[in-house]
This record gives structure tokens, sequence and C-alpha cells, in this order.
């Protein structure tokens, strides 16, 4: 877990979860190198905006992004031991 002014190093292609662990409203600055990858980022938000009619425009965001989502064998050991819920 990290604190207030703490920071944390992800590879890119490291499979990874993140989420805010206390009750206090978490802010995350997250630097992306090389650039470009952020985009990603702003075509999810448009799409979450456009409603449930753009969902399926997700799987091809995915794809031209080189992404792949899947469930590590360590994550309903984090959900269970933290709370957590979608």
């Amino acid at each position: 877990m990290l604190g207030p002014g703490g920071y944390i190093a992800k590879p890119r292609g490291e499979l990874h979860a993140m989420w805010n662990a206390g009750p206090t409203p978490a802010r995350i600055i997250e630097i992306i190198s090389p650039a470009g990858f952020e985009h990603f980022f702003r075509e999810v938000a448009e799409l979450i905006a456009a409603g449930p009619a753009a969902a399926g425009d997700g799987g091809d965001l995915v794809e031209r992004y080189g992404l792949e989502f899947e469930e590590p064998d360590w994550l309903p050991a984090i959900v269970e031991r933290y709370g957590l819920t979608t």
C-alpha cells in the first residue's frame, strides 16, 4: 500500500490492479512513457460518456492499443482481503 506522496513503478506489459484502499478520496498522477497511451484513457472516457450504446466499441479500442485484459489468479484473494466491490 502507498501512503500520501508515495509512488510505484508499473513496467509496461505487467498485469496489475489499482484501487483506493481507504475512505479518503485519492488522486493519481500517471506518467506514461513513451507517449501515446494516454489517448486510451481519453477514448475510454468518451465511450463512457456516449452511454451503453457505445459499449461494443470497447473491444476495438482494446485491440487498437494492443491491450490484454485478464483476471490474474491472485485477484480473488485481494478482493476478499480488502472487501473490494465493483
